[in-house]
């Protein structure tokens, strides 16, 4: 038999492409156009109802960046239509096929209740009956990730986008929907993906083509409607043959995942929020089978807020199945910065937002998009009554590629998560061919397991699933030559994913990503912002809780909304600062207003205390002792006892001395504290990758002057417009050196670090996450551990040999970096270098430009040390005026033991909720003592809900998390 396969497939592709998508629709008419084009924001549904309308036509631009247009649609059935299926078609101007980077628009009745969204591939609005009239909400948003991605431009922030039209009005009609030729344009893509899949000595692959030719001769092209049936018809047969007995084992849940800020600001994605929810509760109408996992609670807290109807229309389908609330936290948010209370309170307000909402218990966390997974995550899950765990990302490793796909999740403190990573390699699947073809083939666990999971609909900017990904989802239910495919809620798929293999390999630790790196770095100002709200928010809720015990009023409902701001900010592009410059503009503006807010907060509650007078009292959350003065230098020199700091004329610090060890602790010719600039033109994804070879070309940023002050050493480098100055500074009796930087940045494609060059051999850093530290080796043995040239710390990094360690401490700096080479002497130069700035251009092409303050300390020391003065940094006492100093609400007697977050609990009953941990990784036995009355005590979840009875001595292995709660 001639092999003919190239001369049909061309046949079939033209066929396809320009005769029968373009027959879907058959007769048209035209609509009537009129337009309101708001003055600024968005307004609400009601407003545009009210607004005065001017005439438009086709061909009509609109959109300037970021602006509404209002279009209202109107027109009439023609009578000889009456009995066929018609819709409303319309073309904004896309200018790609991507939905959700671009024009996209909601539609509503006249009452100004949403029907759906309009997006690329979703163009149409149902029509009943013969009179229509839609309103339109249209979005002019840009397009920031075009055809030539990562190019630096104005369109992400409003104040510099400009103000030309973005777009133009291509097709607003009434047409008739021919469903015969849209089932055969499905059919016909099922089998067309299926068969390029298909190895070439396989005989369905050439049955299926053969059976598409066939199904083109049935067709005549002329009159694709009347004819499109015969052609079906041809088709059939192949349709119908059942997949193998061993196929793998798809479960398919409808997505959509939503960036709740990225290339668009927040506002934006409240909109997109409500054109997606509307596509899928329409299509939950027409598909009783379909289901659709969304998590994110502040999404759907949005929807309440803003969209009731929307609101009303997801609280029907979450009754009735359909709607799945997954995911159990606030926002998908990025896990390896926010700190270890922070992560509980995104699984905390998270899961009970859909407790509270809907009755709820969500047990899968979702996160299919975040920059890696701190290892700290699988305890946290558990403790919030979560079991399971999904995650994409690790299929954009750069380097290794993950071994497995089901797998136990094993956290720092041993806690243990069935966990998914879905091998079909996106979280935006169309059910394609193609994508059940990867996730078969690439499928690690066939030998033992047969089922993975799938989301499928358009993704990052929202939409959703389509009719046609559910038709399709029919169609390859049960095909030959195809995995099966099941739309199911997730918690099916995970129950029996886990009962089929509960014998699964583990992994222990992180969840590093392979890429992304600089996310620890990008938008300093973001980071600080997040770690300052943080620690504000442990002192407010610490604060109020001891005026609360002395018979002050508690302030619930202000710590709730503050919580929930913070949350949001560490979404999975905010935080790691990969937004626009719009975003990351008000996410400045926001922490300034919240640092206010718990500024006062805690001002109000300490008041309430203090009592009057005017003694110098010290309120410390950390219940330490007053810091003491710095010391002065002399000529360069600071010298405590302890330690001896040498800062030569120009600015470097060519030693520091343990005078208690008779150590040098740097290196020869090694200066601590050195700032280091770097090229940093990374391959792609600007903002957020760092690639190796930024190491090639290394400038050490010499100081130019130092002058000695009174509490410490000033010294200056000047390089390129930019300029740096650093305070060191040694206090009385510590052994620590204080770095406070000011740096004036106006580079760009530059990467700035500090550099500690330490003389210690260190096998392996200990950086903090959540609740505890992770060991990372220093090493380069392997692929695994050279793909970690940057890493992410919390407070601390530290590095040591057998009895002696040195740390880094920081205040809000979160991307670090270990190395260790030997010297000619034999020694071995251990360096730790912490990235301060970046200037990439996209998304935002100002990043990092201005001015910025960091501090960071040198601390000598072990584990305990290095954890007690990460606290302090960020912890530090505040100095009032009063007469009555208050006692620490809660004390441990071991120091292993700390106390995280002291509240009240969230039933408003009054009963005191203190969070502790283990920090030292190691076994802890502790007494738990407090200044209040209790009558007894509980353990909780996360969620304060009881676990066991409990007592005031704890026994806690190594980092554990405990939950108390104190009966008053």
């Amino acid at each position: 038999m001639h092999d003919e396969r190239a001369l049909l497939e061309e046949r079939l592709n033209r066929t396809l492409k320009e005769r029968i998508r373009p027959a879907i629709y058959g007769e048209t008419a035209p609509l009537e156009l009129a337009v309101w084009n708001v003055p600024d924001e968005p307004v609400p549904v009601d407003e545009a109802l009210q607004a005065t309308y001017e005439p438009a036509s086709v061909g009509d631009a609109w959109g300037a960046p970021w602006s509404t247009a209002w279009f209202r649609l109107t027109g009439q059935v023609p009578p000889a239509w009456q009995g066929k299926q018609v819709e409303v078609v319309l073309d904004l101007g896309f200018t790609h096929p991507g939905p959700g980077f671009q024009s996209e628009g909601l539609a509503y009745n006249a009452q100004g209740e949403p029907i759906k969204g309009i997006e690329p591939r979703n163009t149409y609005l149902p029509v009943d009956g013969s009179d229509v009239l839609f309103y339109l909400e249209a979005a002019g948003n840009p397009t920031i990730l075009d055809f030539h991605p990562f190019l630096p431009t104005p369109l992400g922030d409003k104040e510099t986008a400009g103000s030309e039209p973005l777009y133009k009005i291509l097709k607003a009609e009434l047409a008739v929907f021919q469903p015969q030729v849209w089932h055969l344009m499905l059919d016909i893509e099922v089998l067309q993906s299926l068969m390029k899949e298909l190895p070439d000595h396989d005989p369905r692959r050439h049955k299926i083509l053969h059976a598409l030719d066939r199904a083109m001769d049935a067709l005549d092209l002329n009159e694709v409607a009347a004819t499109a049936d015969l052609a079906r018809a041809e088709l059939a047969h192949v349709l119908s043959l059942p997949a193998n007995a061993s196929a793998h084992k798809v479960s398919a849940i409808g997505h959509a995942h939503i960036d709740s800020a990225w290339l668009w600001p927040l506002r934006e994605t409240v909109r997109k929020c409500a054109r997606t929810f509307s596509n899928v509760t329409k299509l939950m109408d027409e598909y009783p089978d379909f289901y659709f996992a969304c998590s994110q609670a502040q999404q759907y807290a949005w929807m309440k807020e803003h969209h009731p109807h929307v609101w009303d229309r997801v609280r029907e389908k979450v009754r009735n199945g359909q709607f799945v609330p997954v995911g159990g936290m606030w926002v998908e948010s990025d896990t390896n910065m926010p700190g270890g209370e922070a992560m509980a309170r995104q699984l905390v307000h998270g899961k009970r937002f859909f407790l509270d909402n809907f009755g709820v218990e969500t047990e899968e966390v979702w996160l299919p998009d975040s920059f890696g997974y701190s290892a700290a995550l699988p305890q946290l899950i558990k403790l919030s009554g979560s079991r399971w765990f999904l995650t994409q990302k690790l299929s954009w490793n750069q380097i290794n590629k993950f071994p497995h796909h089901t797998f136990w999740w094993e956290g720092i403190d041993g806690t243990r998560i069935f966990t998914h990573f879905p091998p079909v390699d996106t979280y935006n699947s169309s059910l394609s061919g193609e994508e059940l073809a990867r996730a078969s083939r690439q499928y690690a666990e066939h030998a033992k397991a047969s089922r993975s999971l799938v989301p499928f609909g358009y993704g990052d900017g929202g939409g959703g699933p389509t009719r046609e990904m559910m038709e399709t989802a029919h169609r390859v239910a049960n095909l030959e030559g195809s995995p099966t495919v099941k739309v199911e809620p997730p918690r099916d798929f995970f129950q029996a994913a886990q009962d089929e293999y509960p014998d699964a390999p583990v992994w222990a630790g992180e969840l590093y990503l392979e890429k992304h790196r600089a996310t620890y770095t990008t938008q300093a100002k973001t980071k600080q912002g997040n770690r300052r709200s943080e620690h504000l928010l442990r002192e407010a809720e610490h604060w109020a809780t001891a005026a609360a015990l002395a018979g002050h009023e508690y302030p619930y409902e202000e710590l709730d909304r503050l919580w929930k701001t913070v949350l949001l900010h560490q979404f999975h592009d905010i935080l790691p600062g990969s937004s626009i410059a719009w975003v990351h503009r008000e996410a400045e503006a926001t922490y300034a207003r919240v640092a206010s807010e718990l500024k006062a907060l805690t001002s109000k509650a300490i008041d309430a205390i203090k009592g009057d007078g005017d003694d110098e009292l010290t309120f410390d959350v950390l219940g330490g002792d007053a810091p003491k003065p710095f010391v002065a230098p002399v000529d360069g020199v600071l010298d405590n006892g302890r330690l001896r700091v040498t800062i030569d004329a120009d600015g470097i610090v060519l030693s520091i001395v343990d005078l208690e060890e008779d150590r040098e602790v740097l290196p020869p010719h090694g200066f601590a504290g050195m700032p280091q600039l770097h090229r940093d033109n990374p391959n792609q994804w600007d903002a957020w990758d760092i690639d190796p070879f930024y190491r090639n070309w290394k400038a050490d940023l010499i100081p130019s002057e130092r002058v000695d002050a009174s509490d410490g050493v000033v010294v200056r480098a000047k390089f390129g417009n930019s300029m740096l100055t650093q305070t060191i500074r040694l206090r009385e009796g510590a052994k620590q050196v204080d770095f406070d930087t000011e740096v004036d940045w106006q580079e760009r494609e530059k990467l700035l670090k500090i550099a500690f060059p330490l003389d210690l051999r260190a096998e392996v850093s200990a950086s903090e996450t959540q609740f505890g530290h992770l060991h990372r080796p220093v090493h380069t043995n392997t692929s695994w551990e050279a793909a970690k040239f940057e890493i992410c710390a919390h407070r601390f990094l530290h590095v040591g040999e057998p009895g002696y360690g040195v740390a880094v401490v920081n205040d809000s700096t979160y991307g670090h970096e270990v190395t260790r080479t030997t010297r000619d002497d034999g020694g071995t130069t251990t360096t730790v270098r912490l990235s301060l700035l970046r200037a990439p251009r996209f998304p935002d092409p100002e990043t990092d430009q201005g001015e910025h303050r960091f501090r960071y300390s040198l601390v000598i020391g072990g584990l305990p040390e290095a954890i007690d003065a990460g606290y302090r940094i960020n912890l530090p006492p505040r100095s009032v005026q009063g007469s009555q100093a208050p006692e620490p609400l809660v004390r441990t007697d071991n120091p292993a033991v700390r106390v995280e977050a002291v509240k009240l609990a969230d039933d408003r009953s009054g009963d005191v909720v203190v969070r502790l941990y283990e920090a030292h990784g190691g076994r802890a036995r502790a007494s738990i003592s407090t200044s209040f009355a209790h009558q007894a005590i509980q353990e909780t979840d996360l969620l304060e809900r009881p676990l066991a009875d409990a007592s005031a001595e704890v026994v806690l292995r190594p980092f554990q998390v405990i939950t108390l709660r104190f009966t008053r």
